[in-house]
């Protein structure tokens, strides 16, 4: 019987590397707060035994060369969309919101942004470009036999060395080049499906209707006009003439979308897009001790985090000032994550810090209230610990985000043009605080967060292993994607109905006054 038990076990033994063997991953990431959600799953993969490359700008900021978990390749290049450049394009927007009415910021950001917006994306083709030319490490990644290319949309040329490299395409999507990703792949009515920008819910009036198909035709232009103008022109010097971009976008095995139904509007669906909303949150760790013992001095009254992202590390002088003396008036202790000058009005209740571990701040039992800036990762951390939100959106699609919340009763919106007036910041954070709805409705939708089978994360790498495993997921992908836009909307088929009724109806119209001509001939020989 002992025998028996330790020959069951040797046969464990040599089994689990067959059981647990790990891929050949190459990532290829975007910088900022996107690369801040992709180590997070970077680091689960490692866990599980696969090997990592990822590839790198020499001039990135984010993305270090050396970790213990990843290898890296790190391209040269002259220019890169670096924090120098990030920076000079959120405070130009910053500036913008703050003196312009709503029409003018708009018209800014849709045509004004558009020339940075084009620059950004030759910056990244640039790359591309640099990365594929450079023989000796298109060498090297196809020697390194890698199983599947991890790549963030929001940049383009993740697609291109992907099927360079002919590898399956996983996606860690939200955003694709200019708009939300569901829309390239999935049905999309745009008469509840609000686009990124318009700041409208599921639920628009006819003229909001109008504004929302209007905004979706010119960021279609727009997209069109990067791909045209940047990222065809790489694909047809590495791929050839026919390659065509767009299908090469779309045609992901995988997509891992960063949302899920519980923070986003219902709407229709793919079976390759697999919802991981909230994957990176996770329960709180203890603090560390200096901060331990700033929130257990707040007593009963709690204490308030702030926080404006990644990106956004100091603000204009007069309205750090504001911020900070709306603070002081507070009963409650406040952690600011701010890089600025200390301000004149900084009160003995606020700290101001570097960093902070913000999940582990929101999973505190004393916090009291979330002021945010509304980026993707903030908004999911506050869902998974039910903390209300406050929020101050500054770009991109940080107020739509909050308004999801606010919609659904977990936030207040303020606007950098109107936070500084009539104390409407104070007001806001008072009212978020004292009425219980707020919180209520946040830990209700924590709750169904949290209620579910599989943890986003758990998804993630299931179906990254499963592209693995088959070498892609082609019978998950719809035909429709591959359609011209004409058959795909059956505008062809329309055409021949309608050709074909007009040709029955002048049939029957001819023979019919055939018809008529003979019985009058006849009649007339008769008379």
């Amino acid at each position: 019987m002992r025998s028996m038990c330790c020959f069951s076990a040797l046969l464990l033994l040599i089994m689990a590397p067959v059981v647990c063997q790990g891929g050949n991953i190459l990532v290829f990431p975007m910088e900022g707060s996107h690369w801040v959600n992709m180590d997070v799953l970077l680091q689960a993969l490692h866990s599980r035994g696969h090997s990592l490359t990822v590839v790198r700008s020499n001039k990135s900021w984010y993305i270090k060369e050396k970790s213990s978990y990843y290898n890296t390749i790190t391209v040269s290049v002259e220019k890169a969309v670096d924090q120098k450049f990030i920076q000079k394009v959120i405070y130009e927007i910053m500036e913008y919101e703050r003196g312009a009415s709503r029409l003018v910021y708009l018209f800014h950001l849709i045509v004004g942004m558009f020339g940075t917006f084009l620059e950004s994306h030759e910056l990244l083709g640039g790359f591309v470009s640099a990365l594929l030319d450079d023989a000796e490490l298109t060498t090297y990644m196809k020697d390194s036999k890698f199983d599947l290319l991890l790549t963030d949309p929001c940049w383009g040329g993740g697609a291109i060395v992907a099927k360079y490299l002919n590898l399956p395409l996983v996606y860690n999507a939200r955003w694709l080049i200019a708009g939300d990703a569901h829309l390239a792949i999935a049905p999309s009515p745009l008469s509840y499906i609000p686009v990124t920008g318009t700041r409208y819910t599921d639920r628009m009036t006819f003229v909001q209707r109008v504004n929302n198909m209007i905004l979706h035709v010119i960021t279609q232009i727009q997209l069109s006009w990067v791909i045209k103008d940047v990222y065809q022109k790489v694909c047809e010097k590495y791929l050839g003439p026919d390659c065509d971009y767009y299908q090469l976008m779309i045609d992901a095995d995988i997509w891992l979308m960063r949302t899920d139904f519980v923070f986003d509007y219902p709407r229709p669906t793919m079976p390759n897009v697999i919802y991981m909303g909230g994957f990176q949150c996770k329960p709180a760790k203890p603090l560390p001790q200096h901060l331990e013992d700033f929130v257990q001095s707040s007593g009963d009254h709690g204490f308030i985090i702030m926080s404006l992202g990644t990106f956004v590390s100091e603000l204009p002088a007069d309205l750090a000032n504001e911020i900070a003396a709306t603070f002081a008036k507070l009963p409650q202790k406040v952690i600011w994550r701010y890089k600025g000058e200390k301000p004149d009005t900084l009160g003995n209740n606020t700290l101001l810090v570097d960093w902070m571990p913000q999940n582990d701040l929101l999973g505190h039992l004393k916090i009291k209230l979330f002021v945010a800036h509304g980026g993707t990762n903030g908004i999911q951390e506050a869902i998974y610990h039910g903390v209300p939100v406050v929020g101050i959106p500054l770009f991109f699609d940080q107020y739509d985000n909050i308004l999801r919340l606010a919609d659904r009763g977990g936030a207040k919106i303020l606007s950098l043009s109107t936070m500084d007036k009539d104390d409407n910041f104070l007001k806001a954070i008072q009212e978020v605080l004292t009425e219980p709805s707020y919180r209520n409705n946040m830990q209700r939708l924590s709750r169904l967060h949290r209620d579910q089978q599989l943890t986003p994360m758990d998804n993630a790498l299931f179906w990254m292993e499963f592209v693995m495993r088959h070498k892609g997921a082609a019978h998950l992908k719809a035909q429709g994607n591959r359609m011209p836009w004409y058959s795909y909307h059956s505008v062809d088929v329309a055409l021949f109905l309608v050709g074909a009724l007009i040709l029955l109806l002048f049939t029957v119209f001819f023979l019919l006054r055939c018809l008529c001509a003979a019985v009058c001939k006849c009649k007339a020989k008769r008379d």
